[in-house]
């Protein structure tokens, strides 16, 4: 489980910061667009990062990728969050939000929070990827959900990961990933520690009969 850190604003490094331009930039120069998909890492992956990770990708454009690790839990949970970016947390927050733990969301501004979650409500720096999908980048999320107004659905993450343009392009071609639409239960719902034997499912692939040299979906 991932030490972790945090500091007390959400922004997205390198990316567009108001929910007005989010979102908007050219697609990929590939023509892949990978957004709204898990990427699964092979099981031949022994990268320290990546190994064993499913990432949520919430935008693939001309910019490169954005995603968040869905499944490496580090050793904070909101509760701790909360107190050390000075958040009161309103009486009768039921336990199942404060006891959550947060995600090591990838290796990039891991000393930074992002937020998956349900759509709904007003946030300053926040994407809808789905119907069932928003990415947000601001406080003001987690002011809400400290103060028992906040999405239905979530995930809190320290970190994102990014991939530069084309970069994640290659490592495809090189078999490092299965890739699959993403499912918001599979994101949202399923235990920690089932997300990525049941994102290989979604490929309609038993994970134990998984070649470790598979080639990518």
């Amino acid at each position: 489980m991932k030490k972790s850190k945090v500091v007390t604003t959400l922004p997205m490094a390198g990316l567009s910061q108001g929910s007005e331009t989010l979102g908007i930039i050219g697609p990929a120069a590939s023509g892949l667009n990978l957004a709204n998909h898990f990427l699964i890492a092979m099981p031949s992956m022994e990268d320290p990062i990546f190994g064993g990770a499913v990432v949520y990708i919430c935008e693939h454009n001309e910019k490169g990728v954005l995603g968040v690790v869905i499944n490496k839990p580090t050793d904070m949970t909101m509760d701790v969050l909360f107190d050390r970016i000075d958040l009161k947390v309103a009486d009768g927050l039921r336990s199942g939000v404060v006891d959550e733990p947060i995600m090591f969301g990838g290796p990039v501004q891991d000393d930074r929070g992002f937020v998956l979650h349900s759509p709904g409500g007003r946030y300053s720096s926040s994407l809808n990827v789905t119907e069932e999908v928003a990415f947000t980048t601001s406080i003001d999320v987690l002011e809400a959900v400290a103060g028992g107004t906040g999405p239905e659905r979530m995930l809190v993450s320290i970190g994102y990961a990014g991939w530069s343009p084309g970069q994640l392009e290659e490592e495809l071609l090189r078999n490092g990933w299965l890739t699959v639409g993403a499912d918001a239960h599979v994101l949202f719902d399923l235990p920690i520690e089932e997300r990525y034997n049941a994102a290989i499912k979604l490929l309609g692939i038993d994970p134990m009969m998984l070649a470790t040299e598979a080639g990518h979906a």
